[in-house]
């Protein structure tokens, strides 16, 4: 994939990484092992991990130390259950998991995703003003723990049910900086109608 992609300007990503860089672990895949191959991004913290295999938000901020120190950046998931948003607790977690994923972590280089676990793989999405909430108060927590200049700079997606039909009223908010794709990624043409839409910023 990374030949195929040599000379464009795709990116190409893992979808996780272990926080040892050398040890006997089968079935982890090192950040040394991912930058061989050619990537520059990892996913960490997806809600697959967290909700399947057990990956805590220390772990995610183990993961996040392991690859930045190889140079590779991160895309850093964090969202609600669907018990945590009707509870009212949306806010508390996503406050709880940027802190505890990025304790100690440069914020250069690191993306997060937004994903509301209650719309993944559910047909079900967040409404535009759910999801521009959510993202402001991710780019505002940035502002408090970073500074400005990395609120700024951080890029923000959204992962919950993309789909061609809803990526323009989704990205027509303020705070949604592009989206994290899942099963319409699955289906070649609208995996394409996502990609070629483009912002207007003007």
């Amino acid at each position: 994939a990374a030949k195929f992609l040599k000379g464009t300007s795709i990116k190409l990503s893992g979808q996780d990484v272990y926080w040892e860089e050398k040890g006997a672990f089968t079935g982890e895949i090192s950040p040394p092992m991912l930058r061989d191959v050619g990537c520059t991004y990892v996913l960490v913290g997806h809600s697959e991990r967290r909700r399947y295999f057990g990956e805590t938000d220390e772990t995610a901020n183990r993961k996040i130390k392991a690859a930045k120190a190889v140079g590779l950046d991160v895309i850093f998931c964090i969202g609600e259950t669907l018990e945590e948003r009707e509870s009212g607790r949306t806010f508390e977690v996503l406050k709880r998991q940027i802190a505890g994923g990025l304790a100690g972590v440069d914020p250069s280089g690191i993306v997060v995703a937004y994903e509301p676990v209650w719309a993944i793989g559910t047909g079900k999405t967040a409404t535009p003003e759910q999801a521009q909430e959510a993202h402001r108060f991710i780019r505002d927590e940035f502002r408090n723990l970073f500074g400005d200049s990395s609120a700024d700079r951080v890029r923000i997606l959204y992962g919950g049910s993309v789909k061609p039909e809803n990526i323009s009223e989704l990205m027509s908010k303020d705070d949604v900086d592009g989206g994290l794709v899942g099963g319409a990624g699955l289906e070649a043409d609208s995996f394409s109608n996502i990609v070629k839409f483009k912002k207007q910023t003007m």
